[in-house]
């Protein structure tokens, strides 16, 4: 009896002890997996930065991201002659936008914006919440940061969906890196500034002048409001083909402004009631004052230094008045003739260069208005 006593306390005193060790092996092997997991991450993230699992801009890229401007003439009263460009865009200051464009683009972009550094991880939480729940209208967990990065350096054609993961991946770490390297106020001036808005209205400053004829700064509510929404998708929401879905879309970005504090609903009744009120400016190299003028700014900027070889042999005279023209005109073949900070040329048409002319707009359209009348009168007599 005694003995079986001690065995009894025996094994009540083992039990203990063997719990203690299945937990202790628990936690140690819990601990193990977190930190295991942390440095693969630490590792993978490591790895997206130093581009070994694709692209990865250089600091110098981040620093001076690239994009084609426009280059602007100028009359001498300070009106807009004309422009070249590949893309129509130029840049505006943060100070030049209308709050009204920053505060929708917050309200319907990322409403956390100002507080994030390049990620929003509750954003990605309703994300993934969406994913589980099968709910499409969860909302999106990508940045302002995110996109501007997305439209810095463009997504790759992928064939498999992999390469999609860890270009998405990228994408957060280029996010990051913009974070770092510019303010807040510079973030959202490079991505309206960058944003396509179609119709040869590339950044925010042709986008006012396209559909509005207008200013950044100077843009309303509701007209802020719509070219915010063309940002979901552009070519969806395009003010010219669908109208309606535009407005739509437009009454969504202010009913966002009113959720998150900066809009009222009173404003809000009021103001989506109201048409999109477009006021199309059709962009062409031709339209403007002046185009033979600008077409003789362009062909004298670009012009290249004269050779013999390139010119016929009854044209001797042409060529040595280039000549004359390219060693005494400072401003013939001013883009080949100056060199940038890289040792290329400069490109009139992606360089953002700025022209100012002698010439005065309102004299200038009193003269086109006086060749058109006689012009008009003697096609008149003629017929």
């Amino acid at each position: 009896m005694l003995e079986n006593n001690t065995e009894l306390n025996s094994n009540l005193e083992q039990e203990p002890k063997s719990q203690l060790q299945r937990f202790k092996k628990a936690l140690i092997i819990f601990w193990a997996i977190f930190v295991i997991g942390v440095l693969g991450a630490v590792l993978f993230f490591a790895g997206v930065s130093n581009g070994t699992f694709g692209f990865m801009p250089s600091f110098e890229e981040l620093e001076n991201p690239k994009s084609s401007l426009a280059t602007e003439v100028y009359t001498s009263d300070g009106s807009l002659l004309g422009k070249f460009y590949f893309q129509n865009r130029s840049f505006v200051k943060y100070d030049e936008l209308s709050p009204f464009l920053v505060d929708a683009l917050i309200a319907t972009e990322d409403v956390r914006f100002k507080d994030h550094s390049g990620i929003d991880v509750r954003g990605l939480g309703r994300v993934a919440k969406g994913l589980v729940t099968g709910n499409r209208n969860a909302g999106g967990g990508s940045t302002i940061s995110q996109q501007l990065a997305k439209m810095l350096f463009p997504r790759e054609s992928f064939s498999q969906k992999l390469d999609i993961v860890f270009r998405k991946f990228r994408e957060w770490v280029i996010s990051v890196k913009l974070e770092r390297s510019y303010t807040k106020e510079e973030i959202m001036t490079m991505y309206f500034n960058k944003f396509d808005f179609l119709n040869l209205a590339v950044g925010i400053k042709s986008a006012s002048n396209v559909y509005f004829n207008t200013t950044p700064d100077s843009l309303k509510i509701h007209e802020a409001a719509m070219l915010v929404g063309m940002a979901k998708n552009p070519s969806y929401f395009n003010p010219l083909r669908r109208a309606e879905l535009t407005l739509n879309r437009r009454n969504v970005v202010l009913s966002q402004m009113v959720k998150y504090d900066y809009l009222t609903k009173i404003e809000y009744d009021s103001l989506k009631n109201l048409p999109l009120g477009i006021d199309f400016q059709r962009v062409d190299h031709k339209r403007g004052m002046a185009p033979y003028f600008r077409e003789y700014l362009r062909m004298s900027l670009t012009a290249k230094k004269p050779e013999r070889k390139n010119y016929a042999s009854w044209n001797v005279q042409r060529f040595k008045r280039d000549s004359l023209e390219w060693k005494n005109n400072p401003f013939f073949g001013w883009c080949n003739k100056n060199k940038k900070a890289d040792g290329e040329p400069y490109n009139i048409y992606k360089d953002g260069l700025k022209i100012y002319t002698t010439i005065d707009s309102r004299m200038q359209k009193y003269a086109e208005e006086a060749v058109k009348e006689h012009l008009g009168l003697e096609f008149t007599k003629g017929v």
